[in-house]
C-alpha cells in the first residue's frame, strides 16, 4: 500500500509536495507508512479528523462526522498527509457510518500492523438520531488483545448528556 520503503523517509511521495491530487472516491492504496523509530516502548498515536464527510449509499446526501483514531505502533506508523487524503477520498464515497469506521481500522490494521488499534465516528445527526460507531482490534495472543476487548467492553459506559430540548 502506497509506499514499498518505510524505512527511507524521502520515499514517501505525498510529503512535501506541493500539487495534491485529492481521490475522488475510497482510495486505500493512497496510505502511506514509515518506520517507527521508537520500537523499544509502547506509546500511543492520536489523530482527529474533524471534517470528516462520506455520502449516505442510499440517499446520496451528505454526512458529516468527527473521526478519532488512537494506535500502539509496532514497525510501521502511517504518514499524517497520506491520511489526511484518505479519509478525504470517503467524501464522494457512499458507505453507512458503521462500514466506514471498520474500513478505516482495517486498512490502517492492514497498513501498518499495530500492536493495538481503536478508531470512532462521531456522525452529526440525520433525521434526529446521531450514530457513533466504534471499533478496535488488538495483535492476537498479545496484552493488546486483552486490551482491545477491554477498551469494547467499556466503550461508552454511560450516557452522553442530551442538552438541547
Amino acid at each position: 500500500m502506497g509506499n514499498d520503503s518505510p524505512n527511507n523517509l524521502n520515499s514517501l511521495s505525498l510529503l512535501g509536495g506541493k500539487n495534491n491530487n485529492y481521490p475522488t472516491d475510497y482510495c486505500p492504496g493512497i496510505l502511506e507508512a514509515f518506520q517507527n523509530r521508537h520500537t523499544d516502548i509502547d506509546y500511543m498515536v492520536k489523530f482527529n479528523c474533524p471534517e470528516f464527510t462520506s455520502l449516505c449509499p442510499i440517499t446520496n446526501q451528505p454526512d458529516f462526522a468527527a473521526i478519532y483514531i488512537n494506535y500502539i505502533p509496532e514497525a510501521l506508523m502511517v504518514e499524517s498527509k497520506s491520511l489526511k487524503l484518505y479519509l478525504f477520498s470517503f467524501r464522494n464515497h457512499g458507505d453507512f457510518h458503521e462500514n466506514c469506521v471498520n474500513t478505516i481500522l482495517k486498512d490502517l490494521r492492514d497498513l501498518m500492523k499495530p500492536k493495538f488499534i481503536e478508531v470512532q465516528g462521531k456522525f452529526t445527526p440525520r433525521g434526529g438520531i446521531s450514530i457513533d460507531p466504534y471499533t478496535c482490534w488488538g495483535m492476537p495472543g498479545t496484552k493488546y488483545e486483552e486490551m482491545a476487548e477491554f477498551r469494547l467492553k467499556n466503550h461508552d459506559l454511560f450516557f452522553e448528556n442530551v442538552d438541547n430540548r
